[in-house]
């Protein structure tokens, strides 16, 4: 799958990924820190990619159609954010996309749970 992940995920969340075989870039390698979240969705949407963040934003499904990109997914680490918290989510949404397809969907992954896709 190809990813694009948010600045503040870290080089670890790009490792977890890479070795389970997902091709992985960053906002940063592209210099799109700061960037408008539309122009990360477009960028992400013509890219074919995934897109993980934390950013509640892109679970605006009006604004952010679902069907127009490869995927989204929002990481819900919890109250406390910390490295541990953020790696734990990006397993969960590497359990849940060996079971189900992330092509149109919107995905909240919180604490304990990445729950199936909604649109």
């Amino acid at each position: 799958m190809k990813i694009k992940l948010v600045e503040n995920i870290g080089r670890r969340g790009i490792e977890v990924l890479s070795l389970a075989g997902h091709d992985v870039m960053t906002v940063r390698d592209q210099g799109l820190q700061g960037a408008s979240d539309t122009t990360r969705f477009d960028v992400c949407a013509g890219e074919d990619r995934v897109l993980i963040t934390l950013d509640h934003d892109f679970g605006q499904v009006l604004r952010f159609p679902p069907e127009r990109a490869a995927g989204l997914v929002i990481l819900e680490p919890g109250a406390r954010v910390t490295q541990r918290s953020l790696l734990d989510r990006l397993k969960d949404f590497l359990a849940l996309s060996e079971r189900a397809a992330t092509e149109g969907h919107a995905l909240d992954c919180r604490a304990g749970t990445c729950p199936h896709p909604f649109t």
